[in-house]
């Protein structure tokens, strides 16, 4: 019988312990701890755009509504000069993606109103009026200002049906006939979070500023992609593509074009094995700046930064001795340096590097994303000597922080409110010697509200996905929610996290696991070395890479208490050939294809080691996840049932991989069973 979330937690909580600690907020005054329904209350900021003239930042608010479920987001405008803030937009729908003119007087941005497909708007911001700019068929994306401030560019879903497969059956007036055949023949045809994919192609297209009917200007059965940019001259759009005739199993293959928005001659601007991408033209036109790596068939490589002449010749790294991977980068006014974030052992900065090679930090401590979980994050803008980014804490989620002059100033405080009088749980960093080479590896160890250190508390071992991804000092509402029941909560980044630099992050290349698992088993072992932590009462979870490592632990070890896998992989063979992204993993996670190496995809399964099981241990997974399918969940769940392992399997509806916490409901609910589950063994 199928049973729903709220009956599965219900059904846990009812077998937990009378004392045992609960997440949602009793009725009986102000609660001085994190609780569930605070969720609803939380707010982050995101996407900060500096005017051109430095004067003003509009921003994106994010809220959760109580009554959707959903998170709403709404753009502000901060002036610099009096502090003073006021949203830009006030309507019932979804506002994002602020792009400010060259002049400064207009703002390009995406609305979404309920039950409408997102569509693009132009805001007059003297006049506080709106407009939008075209009806559009599908959600424009990568929104860019051409430099006269005539012209918009974005990229759109081209919709192409392709050639039926068959002649279909005339039907007669009248009848009612099943849907046609669905006919798939794309590599890669359904993506987490979208479902199956419409059929066509990204492209861009060109519109009026002032509106009119948008023009495309890519062709072809192959995707343009973002973000994209003007060139100089306003004449062209940058953008990345695979234009190779076997695009489709080159996941990891792209070049810098240029298309004439006039006559929509196409030209190649790099050429090298590798992804090139997010072209950013120089503003006095005479270079071209681009991130990109090359392929060397491993399963992660850096992105690093390049610089161009605008016709492709010339082509030479910046901060080649920065052994970290760099986002998008943005050129300062003068043409002669540019600015660009990178994640150092799980902190984000933003640096700024001149065309001679010299480099400097010049902001730290962004944070931003997802707040389920304490992934490294954030982002920047620049204009004028002005910095905008998103910056929070382990107790704050990320507010708007502008620097100017070398002084950083906070302009919002958007939980001071929801958090006022609330004690949070404490996170600390903690050093841990891996026990497999003696390799430094970061963690961090957060402790419960009331936290007396005279006293021994169990222990949530929580694992980051990815695997190559970091989690950093970031707000966390698991993590609150964890320690808020009363748990210690100790999070790392063993060997295969980003952040470290390549070689770091490839000690996993074509062994995972492998001795990620050591790092986790002597971070354990550093925690209970400061004597709080009660060795007996140790639990684990993670999602995705981190179910995966859960699953392993288990098979390896019965030191933990409980378990709880979140969208694991269980099975390599299976996963590869359910999974949306299914080519990257063979190419670059194995090198080779399940029937050619069965041996290796078993070995590296966490379903070889279910036989050594014993632990109780909760399966977790969206219903709606295409990146590590609930196939791959009910496998181990069934395991093991036939093992005779405790074991429950919990199932979010319409959850996808990327958004099995998207929903305040959800997530919290996510996380009280979690804890009902622990709270059994405890």
């Amino acid at each position: 019988m199928r049973m729903t979330v709220l009956a599965s937690i219900l059904a846990l909580a009812a077998t937990a312990p009378a004392a045992a600690p609960a997440l949602a907020q009793v009725a009986e005054g102000p609660s001085r701890t994190f609780t569930a329904r605070d969720l609803f209350g939380l707010q982050q900021a995101s996407d900060p755009q500096v005017r051109p003239d430095g004067g003003a930042v509009a921003y994106v608010r994010a809220r959760n509504d109580i009554m959707t479920d959903r998170s709403q987001r709404s753009i502000w405008l901060a002036d610099l000069s009096t502090g003073a803030q006021a949203p830009l937009v006030v309507d019932d729908g979804n506002n994002f993606a602020p792009r400010w003119s060259p002049d400064g007087t207009r703002l390009a941005y995406v609305s979404a109103q309920p039950g409408e497909r997102p569509q693009l708007y132009v805001r007059w911001v003297a006049s506080g009026r709106s407009a939008k700019v075209a009806t559009l068929e599908q959600a424009p994306n990568d929104i860019a200002w051409s430099p006269d401030g005539r012209t918009l560019a974005f990229t759109m879903i081209e919709l192409d049906e392709g050639k039926p497969l068959g002649a279909p059956l005339k039907k007669p007036d009248g009848a009612k006939w099943a849907e046609p055949l669905k006919v798939i023949d794309r590599v890669t045809y359904r993506f987490d979070g979208q479902g199956y994919m419409k059929p066509g192609f990204r492209q861009v297209f060109v519109v009026s500023a002032d509106g009119g009917q948008p023009r495309q200007v890519t062709f072809g059965k192959f995707d343009s992609e973002g973000p994209i940019a003007f060139t100089a001259d306003g004449r062209g759009v940058l953008f990345a593509s695979n234009r190779n005739p076997t695009w489709e199993r080159e996941p990891q293959e792209s070049e810098v074009y240029r298309v004439d928005i006039v006559d929509g001659r196409l030209t190649r601007l790099t050429s090298r094995v590798g992804p090139d991408a997010a072209p950013v033209p120089s503003p006095d036109g005479r270079r071209i700046a681009f991130v990109g790596n090359d392929d060397k068939g491993r399963s992660h490589e850096d992105s690093k930064l390049y610089v161009m002449d605008a016709d492709g010749g010339n082509v030479r790294q910046l901060a080649a001795n920065l052994d970290r991977s760099v986002g998008v980068p943005q050129w300062s006014e003068d043409s002669r340096s540019l600015y660009f974030d990178y994640v150092d052992k799980g902190v984000t900065k933003v640096a700024r590097v001149s065309l001679d090679g010299r480099l400097e930090t010049v902001a730290e401590g962004l944070t931003g994303g997802g707040l389920d979980r304490p992934y490294a994050g954030g982002e920047f803008s620049v204009a004028r000597g002005v910095i905008a980014y998103t910056a929070g804490s382990t107790v704050a989620p990320a507010d708007l922080v502008v620097r100017r002059g070398g002084k950083a100033s906070r302009l919002t405080r958007l939980n001071e409110g929801l958090f006022a009088g609330k004690t949070l749980a404490k996170v600390e960093h903690l050093p841990v010697t891996s026990s497999h080479d003696g390799k430094p590896i970061d963690a961090w160890i957060a402790t419960p509200p009331d936290f007396d250190p005279a006293k021994k508390y169990p222990l949530i071992l929580e694992i980051h996905g990815g695997p190559h991804q970091a989690y950093g000092p970031s707000f966390s509402t698991d993590v609150q929610l964890y320690a808020q029941a009363g748990y210690v909560v100790l999070y790392s980044n063993p060997r295969g996290s980003t952040s470290y630099g390549n070689a770091f992050a490839n000690e996993i290349d074509k062994a995972y696991p492998s001795h990620d698992y050591d790092d986790l088993m002597s971070a354990v072992d550093a925690a209970i070395a400061k004597g709080f932590v009660d060795p007996e009462r140790l639990y684990v979870t993670g999602g995705s890479g981190g179910g995966v490592l859960t699953s392993w632990i288990v098979g390896k070890t019965n030191r933990f208490k409980a378990a709880a896998t979140q969208k694991p992989v269980i099975n390599w063979a299976s996963q590869v050939l359910t999974a949306d992204a299914y080519l990257g993993m063979a190419k670059y996670w194995f090198g080779k294809a399940p029937w050619e190496d069965p041996e290796g995809y078993w070995a590296r399964s966490p379903l070889s080691l279910v036989g050594n099981v014993t632990t109780p241990t909760l399966v977790v997974v969206g219903e709606q996840d295409f990146r590590t399918p609930p196939s791959e969940a009910e496998q181990y769940y069934q395991a093991l049932q036939l093992k005779g392992v405790p074991t429950a399997l919990v199932r979010v509806p319409d959850a996808g991989h990327g958004g099995l916490a998207a929903r305040p409901s959800q997530s919290a609910a996510k996380a009280a069973a979690i804890v009902a589950w622990f709270e059994r063994y405890r």
